[in-house]
């Protein structure tokens, strides 16, 4: 079914139903609550603070050498994909991003 959308839309005329006072009353006792999922094994030592001292803190990262499609830009230093190159200028490349 086609829908004109340039046609004058109608307007409906506020119900007293549509009353904030209303809608709670017709809910009555059914109110819900929200439920947040926990896990009991999460406590509070999984949260960090911000300026917390993460000194003794260790961490494991899997680096992955640059591919043979992958470039290294010379201004931002990011590893792009060899489709990024928008300049190669003395042996160093530069991203589209860095030369737009």
């Amino acid at each position: 079914m086609a829908t004109d959308y340039d046609a004058p839309r109608k307007q409906e005329e506020e119900s007293p139903a549509d009353s904030l006072e209303a809608l709670q009353a017709s809910r009555g006792g059914n109110a819900q609550t929200a439920v947040i999922d926990v896990d009991e094994n999460d406590t509070a030592e999984g949260i960090d603070l911000p300026g917390a001292d993460l000194s003794n803190e260790e961490l494991t990262v899997i680096v992955v050498p640059e591919q043979s499609d992958e470039f290294t830009c010379s201004s931002c230093f990011l590893v792009r994909h060899r489709s990024q190159v928008a300049r190669e200028k003395n042996g160093m490349k530069y991203c589209r991003d860095c030369e737009g």
